[in-house]
């Protein structure tokens, strides 16, 4: 039986229209559910657009309760596409769990048919890998499959995993004898690959509070630990672009240093357009046209941000 919608779907731009206005003053909530009545009868998928992290994360919840009764491989799903929550150029990286979160996101888009997407104005804005980038550089792991430990290590760097004593968080992997912990993006736990010779025996979950093994699996996704690649000729081409658009000097710049050091400086998400030849929007990882909700205060806060990323410094990375 089809479900009586709360209140009426919220207007929709007509034939020949670019747009369609919700001219009543409406609070945070009333907004959410007239959105969550607009995504229950709309096949396609929902675009909004929220001001800021605050209030998409605000807006996100208030869905998720909305639509509660709709979640299922049928339902309307609630996604979301988290801004990295730093400030353009600043000398930090976002925190793991959202690189992962923004990982996923990427992943699974181009198969998402219907739903509400919310997005901060920031998000929306930043460029993006290629479409397909991120499934073109994801692997399977399975039980009984063949797994050369030295040239597995060498490629989770190249994606941009850390080498680390002990895994705790998204983008995480060490080494132990015949044994690779391993944390993938876009995962809500980590996995222990113990291997016999050089085929995996078994794959188990872990705590990574205790780093006791639990649960077994036959297989597991890998995807990138970053949203751009970090392999020896990529990170040569890039400080060869540094070099020619800015005005810096190689051996004082921070930057530059890291990453013909083989790491991954704090702040590089920002110069992900010298990663590839050509980047993307998120409207090109979507699956289809899009209906875009826009939030108050988002055009806006958009244009503070474009000023804030137009800053650029003189020696990136200092």
């Amino acid at each position: 039986m089809k479900q009586t919608p709360a209140l009426p779907v919220p207007p929709q731009p007509r034939a020949g229209q670019q747009r369609a206005y919700w001219r009543a003053p409406i609070s945070p909530s009333a907004l959410a559910l007239g959105i969550a009545e607009l995504a229950r009868q709309r096949d396609g998928l929902v675009l909004v657009v929220a001001s800021d992290t605050h209030a998409a994360q605000s807006l996100e919840s208030d869905l998720r309760l909305f639509l509660a009764d709709t979640q299922g491989a049928d339902g309307v799903p609630v996604l979301s596409f988290p801004d990295w929550e730093t400030l353009p150029y600043d000398l930090f990286s976002p925190h793991p769990d959202i690189v992962s979160q923004r990982v996923a996101a990427l992943y699974r888009q181009p198969s998402v048919r219907r739903g509400v997407l919310v997005v901060p104005v920031s998000s929306l804005m930043q460029r993006l890998p290629p479409p397909n980038w991120i499934a073109g550089n994801a692997l399977d792991l399975r039980k009984g499959q063949k797994l050369d430990l030295d040239a597995e290590k060498r490629r989770l760097e190249s994606s941009g995993y850390r080498n680390v004593p002990q895994v705790l968080d998204p983008g995480d992997f060490a080494v132990r004898g015949a044994l690779l912990d391993l944390y993938p993006m876009g995962s809500d736990r980590p996995f222990r690959i113990e291997l016999l010779d050089d085929e995996i025996d078994s794959l188990r979950s872990f705590d990574p509070e205790t780093q006791r093994s639990d649960h077994a699996v036959d297989s597991i996704k890998l995807l990138p630990a970053r949203e751009f690649p970090l392999d020896a000729a990529t990170t040569k081409s890039v400080r060869e672009k540094l070099s020619e658009r800015f005005d810096i000097d190689p051996r004082r710049c921070p930057l530059y240093q890291d990453l013909k050091e083989g790491g991954a400086p704090a702040g590089i998400e920002y110069y992900l357009p010298l990663f590839f030849e050509r980047t993307a929007s998120l409207f090109e990882h979507l699956a289809g046209d899009a209906l875009v909700v826009v939030g108050e205060g988002a055009p806006e806060a958009a244009e503070a941000f474009w000023a804030c990323a137009s800053a650029t410094p003189t020696c990136p990375g200092s």
